[in-house]
């Protein structure tokens, strides 16, 4: 019997802070970060961070829905951001960095719309939530370097989330 594997894709800002939170479940088969909806066919990093794509720096997840839900890979994303900053995520600033989850289908796109509707609803935060829902577009892999960053360079990637803010804004409105 084969799995039937489905994808989810989220951009949370810096995708290097993005892997960590889905990487360490059963039922993800995978997490690659890279780069999705702009106009730019095969953009590189540069292309991505100088603002001029039009991408979002985004994780896709490919993961097996029968052990690991997609309203449970939601629940996580939601944890991992600020929904109302429409600019960027913490010291992460510009379009690239902004936002969204891309459904791939059209029950994703409605339980987006829900989790979305009931974390407005919450009154967890005081700003209206500014993440968009977008279909998903092509997606392009980012460099080799920039996979498992958290694995490959931990004191890189500590480092950055330590200056960023992310965990402290996590702490303050999610623990």
């Amino acid at each position: 019997m084969t799995k039937e594997l489905e994808l989810a894709t989220f951009a949370g800002g810096c995708f290097w802070c993005m892997v960590k939170p889905f990487d360490q479940w059963d039922g993800i088969e995978k997490v690659v970060s890279g780069y999705s909806g702009g106009h730019l066919e095969n953009p590189t990093y540069q292309d991505v961070k100088s603002q001029t794509s039009g991408h979002y720096e985004v994780v896709q997840i490919t993961f097996d829905p029968a052990v690991f839900s997609y309203e449970k890979l939601l629940e996580i994303y939601w944890q991992q951001i600020d929904p109302t900053d429409a600019g960027g995520q913490f010291h992460d600033r510009g379009d690239s960095y902004r936002t969204a989850i891309f459904y791939h289908t059209e029950l994703q796109k409605e339980l987006a719309e829900k989790s979305k509707q009931a974390l407005a609803e919450s009154g967890k935060f005081k700003k209206p939530i500014v993440t968009e829902i977008l279909p998903a577009a092509t997606f392009y892999p980012a460099e080799d370097y920039h996979q498992d960053y958290y694995k490959k360079s931990p004191e890189e990637y500590k480092e950055d989330r330590d200056k960023s803010g992310r965990d402290e804004f996590i702490q303050t409105h999610w623990k």
